[in-house]
């Protein structure tokens, strides 16, 4: 049987991975769910810790993760949200962060142009090195001659392989973003990889763009693009624009995936959005599309197409929560979904 792990989490976590559960189980397959309610702020707030060392070992044994939102108002350190979420990315090595923007409805682009209807595209943006990997100190902290140091880590290793990936999903073109005008060893290192990489693939369409540009040109018509790849921080960014352009971080997923071994780690992208938590008026589509996502790498590719085509149905027909112009809430836009199945 397949097991999933379920890591519900804080703020409106809960709420949506409740209605992604409830979607999926709709769709009677066989799996198990494994979950971890208590992996949560306020067990690190009560005991120093959320993600033990048995947890991990639990959730190293299941086929994938299906995460709601982690992190707390509470907390002014990331400490905690980096022990859960960044410890399960670099410890099972999910390399990959697979962005995928694709816009659902006409209607939810702020641009709002009939031909935006084919913006279809994926960010990949490696996710285990960069400036997020942890690297740098402070000396004299808290005076006034204070010095912080962060450091961008690339590796052979890592470069290589997330650019792979990128050339492995393509349909038709990828274009690899980077600041190697400015950012002069780690950018020839990148350089270097995507040369190599593009001669590998002579029948991918290839382009290379600043990171800047690239701001300007996905703006002007993301239509143009299908993989995007990038750094960490840089995909960070990236996807947060492409998400937005294609309806918002309500309907936006994305997955942690280990390009080797296919385990992968599923989360809608909106946060924790403490300010509507508990109202039940939280957007679930991103969870269950992100719940989706996971069933096709799981295989189970006519149930996920599914749950696409129900999602569709109810955004087509407005049943939708305030932030995509409905009135439904958290519940009821559920439910409308798996009626739609």
């Amino acid at each position: 049987m397949t097991t999933i792990a379920v890591i519900p989490g804080d703020g409106i976590g809960p709420e949506v991975v409740e209605q992604a559960l409830d979607t999926v189980e709709a769709l009677g397959l066989d799996l198990d769910f494994d979950r971890f309610d208590h992996v949560n702020a306020e067990t690190y707030l009560a005991e120093g810790a959320a993600l033990s060392d048995a947890d991990f070992d639990r959730i190293r044994k299941t086929d994938g993760v299906l995460l709601g939102a982690v992190g707390d108002a509470r907390l002014a350190h990331t400490d905690y949200a980096r022990s859960v979420l960044l410890r399960l990315r670099f410890d099972l090595d999910l390399y990959v962060n697979y962005r995928p923007a694709k816009l659902l409805n006409d209607r939810l682009s702020p641009l709002r142009d009939e031909t935006r209807r084919a913006i279809d595209c994926v960010v990949v943006r490696e996710n285990t090195e960069g400036l997020y990997a942890g690297v740098g100190g402070v000396l004299r902290p808290e005076t006034p001659y204070e010095m912080t140091m962060d450091a961008e880590i690339n590796t052979h290793h890592g470069v290589s392989r997330i650019i792979d990936y990128a050339f492995s999903i393509a349909r038709r073109s990828v274009c690899m973003v980077d600041k190697s005008n400015a950012v002069r060893f780690g950018g020839r290192l990148w350089q270097r990889h995507w040369k190599e990489a593009a001669d590998r693939h002579p029948h991918v369409e290839t382009s290379h763009l600043y990171v800047d540009a690239a701001v300007m040109k996905l703006v002007e018509d993301p239509t143009r693009y299908d993989v995007i790849v990038a750094n960490n921080s840089h995909g960070d960014i990236l996807s947060d624009l492409t998400s937005q352009l294609a309806g918002g971080l309500g309907t936006s997923i994305s997955a942690n995936i280990n390009g080797d071994t296919g385990f992968g780690l599923y989360e809608p992208v909106h946060g924790t959005a403490p300010d509507i938590a508990g109202k039940g008026v939280a957007n679930p589509i991103g969870a269950i599309l992100s719940a989706a996502l996971m069933l096709e790498r799981l295989g189970h590719t006519e149930q996920a197409g599914a749950v696409r085509r129900a999602v569709d149905e109810v955004i087509e027909a407005g049943r939708t929560t305030p932030d995509l112009g409905g009135s439904l809430g958290t519940r009821h836009v559920g439910a409308a979904i798996r009626a739609a199945l």
